[in-house]
């Protein structure tokens, strides 16, 4: 019993320490080389326990616990009851009869909860239900929180009987998606399989299925076709690009030159050894991009990531509306100093990890009043039911009279 005393109040002072400013994970890894007493299992069950508690996102009022320890250990474990499907060692130790109810649906142990005193409501997590992106199930989005997203890996052309094969060599469960995506268990260690960049791309589902937002484009050109992703970031819509389109002239920028570095290493794992990059602010005007333009934009732009909270529930936990604006008054800015390099005929795709209509539909709606951008596709790609993250696209083609 002392063991999971001594794992709640850890977990207890990690969370009243925590202040938000680092990812959970650079937080956890940061706590733990400070405090090397902790063992592997040690480690695995606090950092638990800290991330259920925060998929408890914003049924929790932060600013109301006032340094109660015990409601706050009431709300820890109410976190590990709803997030947890097999007995679980803590609440055996702490709330047996709580314990007892793991294999419940989400929605039951809610009710359980609530008639214990705790107001555990699922469609609490997330109260901004009346800003979201269309065609979003608000209930079935809160409910994703509490789940953990899988693992997701894109196979690359010419790899699948290989990469299939070695995953099941080594006795690691996964599913099939469609196309050449495979869902594996969240903590698998892929390196040590497969080739990273190689033979697969570790890229969520969703990401994957940006894709699909392509085919006009392969249908529309049957020559090299150039491209420039702007928001490279870690580079993976570039392969993708490269993957799906094949015959293509690549451009990438990104703010960071640190990113860029990265980029090259990860690039020529990939085989691509022929592109082009630079360091750009794309909020200023003075973009160093090739001013003949190029055929396809691709735009993922920064933005607050609310499709991905339930891979880093402690963003939701932290979240305020009032940091909507610097988001969207970036997506504009973006926006707006790109366009002007689709060539005439050219596409303009924009991305999103977001679920909030301000930073999707309403950026999209802007870009076709301001530029007359027209509008081929635009959906949300729901991975709040596949355990994957919820991203949004469009796809738009500039006036072949430019």
């Amino acid at each position: 019993m002392s063991k999971f005393h001594s794992y709640l109040n850890t977990a207890a002072g990690i969370i009243k320490t925590y202040s938000g400013d680092l990812p959970l994970s650079v937080f956890l890894k940061s706590f733990f080389s400070a405090n090397k007493k902790y063992g592997s299992k040690d480690r695995k069950q606090i950092a638990h326990i800290c991330y259920c508690y925060f998929r408890l996102g914003k049924i929790i009022d932060r600013f109301s616990l006032n340094g109660n320890d015990e409601f706050l250990k009431q709300y820890m474990l109410a976190g590990l009851l709803v997030c947890t499907d097999k007995p679980d060692q803590i609440l055996e130790a702490f709330a047996p009869d709580w314990n007892d109810k793991v294999h419940l649906p989400i929605e039951e142990k809610c009710i359980f909860l609530q008639d214990a005193g705790l107001p555990i409501e699922i469609n609490n997590v997330f109260p901004w239900w009346e800003m979201l992106s269309n065609d979003i199930d608000y209930h079935q989005f809160c409910r994703s929180f509490f789940i953990q997203p899988d693992l997701f890996l894109r196979i690359r052309p010419g790899h699948q009987s290989n990469v299939i094969k070695k995953i099941a060599d080594a006795r690691i469960s996964f599913s099939a998606k469609n196309g050449d995506a495979l869902a594996l268990p969240n903590l698998t260690k892929v390196d040590t399989i497969v080739s990273p960049d190689e033979e697969v791309v570790v890229q969520d589902y969703s990401s994957q299925r940006v894709s699909e937002f392509l085919k006009p484009v392969k249908d529309n050109y049957n020559r090299l076709v150039t491209i420039w992703d702007c928001c490279a970031a870690s580079g993976g819509k570039s392969i993708l690009a490269k993957d799906y389109l094949t015959n293509v002239d690549l451009t990438v920028s990104d703010i960071r030159q640190s990113i860029l570095a990265n980029l090259q290493s990860r690039f020529r794992r990939a085989g691509i050894n022929r592109y082009k990059s630079f360091i750009a602010d794309l909020a200023q005007r003075n973009i160093p991009a090739d001013p003949s333009g190029y055929d396809l934009v691709i735009c993922d732009v920064p933005c607050s990531g609310s499709g991905t909270w339930s891979r880093t529930p402690e963003q939701l936990y932290f979240w305020e509306e009032n940091k909507l604006a610097h988001y969207t008054d970036l997506q504009k800015k973006i926006t707006s100093n790109i366009i002007p390099f689709i060539k005439p005929g050219g596409y303009l795709l924009y991305i999103t990890c977001s679920v909030f209509k301000k930073e999707n539909e309403a950026i999209v709606e802007m870009i076709g009043e301001k530029f007359n951008l027209e509008l081929l596709e635009m959906h949300v790609i729901k991975g709040y039911n596949e355990r994957a993250d919820t991203m949004f696209g469009a796809l738009m083609r500039k006036d072949v009279e430019g």
